[in-house]
């Protein structure tokens, strides 16, 4: 085993506005970092964040976790401490399971320790500034001035893909500016995928996309509640449009229940959130049962700062992604940290040469 410190820290996120969701409004959040350090080389450390979100997480109970965060980080077996790259899957698959983001947090740190670049997580033409990530644009629930706001300016930025987060406003409303956006901008000019988030009751769903349908709506994610798999089945197979699941993924940590899932409901797409669901190896389990369903898929992040959101962004660049990822969330805090990642034209793009920063030496 090498001679590692490990140590841990809460960060508080807090948002430049309010983040309507169908969940409710979001103002701050909270991540939770891990420090792997090399007690003879200070030099060479690893970082991983866990950003565990209230109503997704399944280890998120309380609005402070970091006393759970620590016990779960005293929990792993480090005496299994990986010396290689090849190693890593053991130790990840002896780490308790029901924690998603915590175990992602610790997969996260030890890939870059053992790398040792400091931010390198995957070495590939994006972590090397040699390509970029096509990116969809993501707008927030609100009023329809607020909406509509948001949708100009990632017009104006050059985004061909936007995400409408749905379910919180009217749903004529909501219907009113995608039909605007939609007569403004032909679907061969501008993608449109919504997210509802679960806000759609079964009764209602088919109408509701019998209405978005006629707009030329990409997909809709997770239009019903998670944990309903007739009824989302049911759904899928009417192809009325194109569903994606996302909330229904988390907390199935078992290639029986992944596999069950995928057999019993025939979903479109996947969106993938290392977060959410265990992290890196835990992601690609996913994708490789969806692409053998011929089922499409994403990446996204899920809140966290621009530290975890590098280490996804690079992920995402391993699988080469040929459609817009959901990997644009990394302005929304006031007090992000400073990170190598820029958004131009709807792509997102790394500069190898930035210094990272550690949220340990602030």
């Amino acid at each position: 085993m090498f001679d590692i410190s490990v140590s841990y820290q809460k960060h508080p996120l807090k948002f430049r506005f309010e983040a309507g969701t169908s969940r409710g409004v979001l103002t701050e959040k909270n991540s939770y970092f891990i420090q792997i350090k090399n007690k003879k080389n200070p030099l060479q450390v690893g970082l991983g964040e866990a950003g565990p979100l209230r109503g997704l997480s399944p280890e998120f109970e309380e609005e402070e976790a970091l006393a759970d965060f620590e016990k779960y980080i005293k929990s792993a077996n480090w005496e299994l401490f990986p010396e290689s790259l090849e190693e890593l899957p053991l130790f990840v698959s002896k780490l308790p399971l029901g924690y998603p983001s915590y175990k992602f947090a610790i997969e996260m740190a030890v890939y870059d320790y053992l790398i040792g670049k400091n931010g390198l997580y995957f070495d590939n033409a994006f972590s090397q500034g040699k390509s970029s990530i096509p990116i969809n644009g993501l707008i927030w629930m609100g009023n329809t001035d607020f909406m509509e706001d948001q949708i100009a300016e990632k017009i104006t930025q050059g985004y061909t893909c936007l995400k409408l987060k749905i379910g919180a406003i009217h749903f004529k409303e909501e219907l009113a500016i995608l039909s605007n956006l939609r007569s403004q901008y032909p679907k061969e000019k501008l993608t449109i995928r919504v997210d509802a988030n679960g806000a759609f009751s079964h009764s209602e769903a088919a109408s509701k996309l019998e209405q978005l349908a006629k707009l030329e709506i990409h997909s809709i994610e997770q239009p019903i509640r998670s944990g309903q798999w007739k009824a989302m089945a049911a759904l899928c197979r009417e192809q009325i449009m194109p569903i994606a699941l996302d909330e229904e993924l988390i907390g199935l940590e078992h290639p029986e229940q992944q596999k069950q899932l995928l057999e019993e409901v025939p979903a479109d797409y996947l969106i993938i959130k290392p977060s959410l669901l265990g992290g890196f190896a835990a992601s690609w389990d996913w994708i490789e049962e969806a692409q053998k369903r011929r089922m499409g898929w994403w990446i996204t992040s899920a809140l966290e700062s621009n530290i975890g959101l590098q280490a996804i962004a690079q992920f995402t660049a391993s699988l080469e992604p040929s459609i817009p990822q959901g990997l644009g969330t990394g302005a929304l805090y006031h007090n992000n940290f400073a990170a190598g990642m820029s958004i131009q034209k709807g792509q997102l793009f790394f500069d190898p040469n930035f210094k990272r920063v550690n949220p340990f030496h602030e």
